[in-house]
């Protein structure tokens, strides 16, 4: 018996179990095999609802369980880390036809995705802010600001951030019109959450990139309503700038 015959047969029941696997006294270990390849299957299954909570609300326990179940086999952890484990699970969802019908889908999971991997970024201190207010105009406009390695930033389409509000926090709010841009940071012990401005994600993006103030403002000034104050408030509330470069 090789891993190579081992690991396919523990996540797909339709692999017959691998040859030369005996129980304690040298008995084929079929039974004990299925026992283990289902607790297998339903331990990645509970992993997936812990990491995606929000999702398995919106679709229900029991359909979560049968979608988990497929979801495991496709794409079994590849990492000995489990905070690493079901990256793919977004994706999974544009793609698995039970769940077209509810097109926010992906991108919640996106959200709780980011929720999770901004928990387990890097730590920094963030500084405050008021560093900025010493500078020139010219100076702050050649300033590049660095930021947080826990921010991450979710767009999309779909009013996400009520949607996983509502349901992470029994609360009914009203869905906004359109959709929403949220930046995720946790810049001491806990993540938080906000709903960026019109042009926020690709400012922060910019500066995240090092690119200078003026830059970042340029790229985020191609979307329509941009305000550079009200986005520079809201990355000081955040937290989230650890350093910065005149």
């Amino acid at each position: 018996m090789s891993l190579s015959d081992f690991a396919p047969a523990l996540l797909n029941v339709e692999n017959p179990v691998p040859d030369g696997l005996v129980d304690p006294k040298g008995r084929p270990a079929g039974r004990r095999f299925d026992v283990y390849r289902n607790n297998v299957v339903h331990s990645l299954s509970e992993a997936l609802a812990s990491a995606y909570p929000v999702i398995q609300k919106l679709v229900g326990e029991d359909f979560f369980k049968s979608m988990a179940n497929v979801f495991v086999r496709q794409f079994p952890p590849s990492s000995p880390l489990m905070f690493q484990f079901a990256n793919e699970f977004p994706t999974f969802l544009e793609t698995f036809p039970p769940v077209r019908h509810l097109p926010y889908l992906p991108d919640v999971a996106r959200l709780e995705r980011a929720r999770r991997q901004c928990y387990s970024a890097a730590d920094a201190d963030p500084i405050d802010g008021t560093v900025l207010t010493g500078a020139t105009p010219e100076q702050l406009m050649s300033a590049r600001l660095s930021l947080h390695p826990s921010l991450r930033v979710v767009v999309s389409i779909y009013p996400i951030f009520t949607i996983w509000e509502n349901n992470n926090n029994d609360i009914q709010k009203p869905l906004p019109t359109g959709g929403q841009d949220i930046l995720i940071s946790r810049p001491l012990d806990t993540v938080n959450m906000q709903t960026l401005p019109k042009g926020g994600a690709d400012f922060l993006r910019a500066l995240y990139e090092n690119k200078t103030l003026a830059e970042a403002t340029d790229i985020g000034s191609e979307t329509d309503g941009f305000d550079l104050t009200s986005n520079i408030s809201g990355l000081l509330a955040a937290q989230i700038l650890i350093k910065t470069t005149m």
